[in-house]
């Protein structure tokens, strides 16, 4: 009935189409997804951190379980915020 070589050799040209397309229209906005991306990170993380850092926080409760998720990328959300050094006395990644 269907030759199924033929079928395979066109959903690979649709393949191809669909991967070409997707890079065509998402291509010239990865780097800007990627920074709001990293910016929505930093937000979170400094309001999570914020009772740590002297900013009064009413949702402290809920978010003190939060903080074990953010020491693998501390150090380079302290860095992008412009402190050299760890603004934590607890935590001393430098």
């Amino acid at each position: 009935m269907f030759d199924t070589e033929a079928v395979q050799r066109l959903r690979r040209r649709w393949t191809a189409i669909r991967q070409g397309l997707v890079e065509y229209y998402a291509g010239p906005y990865r780097q800007t997804l990627a920074r709001e991306g990293r910016d929505e990170d930093d937000l979170f993380a400094l309001i999570v951190l914020g009772e740590a850092l002297g900013v009064p926080d009413p949702a402290a409760y809920y978010s003190a379980e939060l903080m074990p998720m953010l020491t693998m990328d501390f150090h380079e959300w302290h860095r992008r915020m412009g402190m050299p050094r760890s603004p934590l006395d607890h935590v001393s990644c430098c």
